[in-house]
């Protein structure tokens, strides 16, 4: 029997994310904490995790689901959970990706030509923070906080190696070009994989399979928090928007904070802390509309808003967030 939007888990965890009566404006802070409190429930994360999750968060007058003053979603999380069949927090969790992850709504990175999902070494989130199906991703969040936050439940953001291999749908060697600027790095590493090149959702493009529809306000010119909704879509809203290894909206959505190393030791998954420079990877929730850059899934970005990912001024802004990676081995 097919039962839309009625588990009772979902039904609970949708009860606390319940808008604000009509004519009343939730603050930030309200939103923040009825997103971490679904947050702790579907993911069973620890009060201790919780605690240094929302230190991080009340660094920041910024971090969180858009300004809910001008922030407008297309979808509500009411009408996403009708779009897959049954509850959507059973729908999208994996008992088999459980055991080799630890976690819930992660998956795990591996070569299909050689491997097998047991043999991977990393898992990464399926949807973005806060990777929970039905809930809006968190944006305005700087590289440095992306990184903290991850830290935070034991996990570490990714690589941008990592991250193409998770949308590209294999995960290889890395491949880095060390010694050479940004630049010429991202030139070399476009040129050898430009010939391969895919989305997560397949050889071309289709309109539509993503999160990918919605609009940009008309105050926003300048990409300024008081302009900018972040109109964003529920994770998980769209199903067929899933690379072949199992992650959603990596297309789509919010655009995604990734580490690129510079050095061998700045490498998130050699353990490093030092880390790299910033990366933004992915289209974003106005993609079909706005066309604004290549992003096929091996693609590598100018060096956009560049920073150290550790800088205290890495970039932030109203389309994007991030996903954390966990090593398992």
């Amino acid at each position: 029997m097919r039962v839309l939007f009625r588990g009772a888990l979902f039904g609970a965890l949708m009860a606390v994310m319940a808008p604000p009566a009509p004519g009343a404006a939730a603050t930030l802070q309200e939103n923040n904490d009825k997103m971490l409190r679904q947050m702790q429930a579907a993911r069973n994360l620890s009060n201790a995790e919780m605690r240094r999750i929302r230190e991080v968060f009340a660094g920041s007058r910024f971090i969180g689901q858009g300004n809910p003053a001008i922030t407008r979603h297309p979808m509500t999380p009411q009408e996403a959970a009708k779009r897959v069949p049954g509850d959507p927090l059973k729908y999208y969790r994996n008992s088999r990706f459980e055991r080799i992850c630890g976690e819930r709504y992660m998956v795990p990175l591996y070569d299909p030509a050689t491997e097998q999902p047991e043999d991977a070494e990393v898992c990464a989130d399926m949807f973005e923070y806060p990777n929970v199906p039905m809930v809006y991703p968190v944006v305005w969040v700087r590289a440095k906080e992306a990184a903290e936050l991850c830290w935070a439940e034991g996990k570490r953001i990714g690589d941008a190696h990592e991250w193409e291999g998770a949308s590209h749908g294999a995960l290889t060697d890395p491949d880095y070009f060390f010694g050479m600027s940004v630049q010429a790095a991202r030139q070399r590493h476009n040129a050898k994989y430009r010939s391969s090149a895919r989305y997560s959702i397949g050889k071309q493009w289709r309109a539509g399979v993503c999160a990918t529809g919605s609009f940009k306000n008309a105050s926003c010119n300048g990409g300024g928090y008081n302009g900018c909704g972040s109109n964003t879509y529920p994770a998980g809203s769209f199903p067929k928007c899933r690379s072949p290894l199992g992650v959603y909206d990596i297309d789509g959505n919010a655009a995604e904070h990734m580490n690129l190393p510079m050095a061998p030791d700045e490498m998130a998954s050699r353990g490093s802390r030092k880390l790299g420079v910033t990366e933004m990877k992915g289209s974003w929730f106005i993609w079909d509309t706005v066309r604004a850059h290549t992003h096929w899934s091996r693609w590598r970005a100018p060096f956009w808003h560049g920073s150290r990912v550790m800088a205290g001024h890495s970039h932030r802004n109203y389309h994007l967030g991030f996903r954390c990676f966990k090593d398992v081995k």
